[in-house]
């Protein structure tokens, strides 16, 4: 089944690019939605054309189309991830507003209890963002800041964003090489 992947426009675009990529090479679907801003955020941070990235998924869905199959219980997918996932995006999900795509394929997997991982971008964090990971938390989602883990002595940026890719992927429960496990 596919994996849903949305893009908001927070700062952070290659953790997206990153988890397309590498679910690209392992053959799984996916199912992006990128929203309005995310088009300028990637474009600022990588370089990289829209059409480029849209490319890269199995299915492209406009942000604006309420009628996609995510926005729908029925529509079959193994989980969804938010990569980067704006204060505006967490808050959205926190409170039930569904108002566009992302937001309410975020609200159906939550309803249907499949996973839903939201690698939030902000720092400082203000006591709302706080209230709003913990209630989505609460509520089974998995809360998933993209900080850097320093015990495998990353030296690129790429090693970060395989890092991180590879955590998401675990908490997907799919198989995937990208970081190195801890020793017993």
């Amino acid at each position: 089944m596919p994996v849903i992947l949305g893009i908001t426009g927070a700062s952070g675009a290659a953790y997206g690019l990153s988890l397309l990529e590498e679910m690209n090479r392992l053959h799984i679907g996916v199912h992006l939605i990128i929203s309005r801003w995310a088009g300028e955020t990637i474009a600022t941070e990588t370089g990289r054309a829209l059409e480029e990235v849209i490319s890269l998924a199995a299915k492209h869905y406009s942000v604006e189309d309420m009628t996609a199959g995510p926005a729908s219980g029925s529509f079959r997918h193994s989980g969804m991830v938010i990569a980067p996932c704006s204060m505006k995006t967490l808050a959205a999900i926190a409170s039930g507003y569904s108002e566009n795509l992302i937001t309410r394929a975020a609200d159906v997997t939550i309803k249907e209890r499949r996973p839903l991982i939201l690698l939030v971008r902000e720092t400082p964090l203000s006591p709302i963002h706080l209230e709003n990971m913990l209630k989505l938390s609460r509520l089974g989602v998995v809360i998933m800041p993209p900080v850097p883990a320093l015990y495998n002595r990353p030296r690129t940026i790429e090693d970060l964003l395989r890092h991180t890719t590879g955590r998401v992927l675990d908490c997907l429960g799919i198989e995937n090489d990208l970081t190195p496990r801890w020793k017993d």
